[in-house]
């Protein structure tokens, strides 16, 4: 089976996949799991920008993040997408050992404070409360009940994904 979605890859395919397959060995990960963040938050877009707050490229780093890391949105944008996956490795290191599933990656991204929370937590913060974060992100919040759940977001998000990989993101990682 092929990297998931490296067909929308259309810049530098073989060493963006050579890439992305070096850092999943890193953090210890399914490449595929990288791959549909990066899809998700970007459709593998290296320079997309989102204007609601200059997100920027492969998992739409936000400005403050991409200084964090030592550069700027500005520098990600007009990289590569091979250049911008050091950026992405940069981002997700920290947590190399604390991944232990498809959703643990994308919370990484997505609200790393419940990298590894059960299924039934609320994803709230004392700054940003339940209502706000499913207002923010209707998407997950199918049963419009106001709150987001870690089990709501992972079935979204596993719906997402083709039926042939599907159960490659349903396993854990065995550290």
């Amino acid at each position: 089976m092929s990297l998931l979605w490296i067909e929308n890859v259309t810049e530098n395919r073989d060493a963006f996949a050579a890439k992305v397959n070096s850092i999943a060995v890193k953090l210890g990960i399914d490449p595929n799991w990288l791959m549909q963040v990066m899809h998700s938050e970007s459709g593998l877009n290296h320079r997309i920008v989102n204007p609601m707050g200059g997100a920027t490229g492969l998992i739409q780093f936000m400005p403050d993040t991409a200084k964090a890391l030592g550069t700027t949105t500005d520098t990600l944008k007009a990289m590569s997408n091979v250049d911008q996956l050091d950026y992405v490795y940069k981002y997700f290191a920290p947590y190399t050992g604390k991944i232990k599933s498809f959703i643990d990656l994308y919370m990484v991204t997505f609200m790393p404070a419940f990298v590894g929370a059960s299924p039934d937590t609320i994803i709230q913060t004392a700054q940003l409360p339940a209502s706000v974060i499913a207002n923010y992100n209707p998407g997950f919040d199918e049963n419009k009940d106001g709150k987001l759940t870690m089990a709501e977001v992972e079935e979204v998000m596993l719906k997402k994904i083709p039926d042939a990989y599907r159960a490659s993101f349903k396993k854990k990682v065995q550290l």
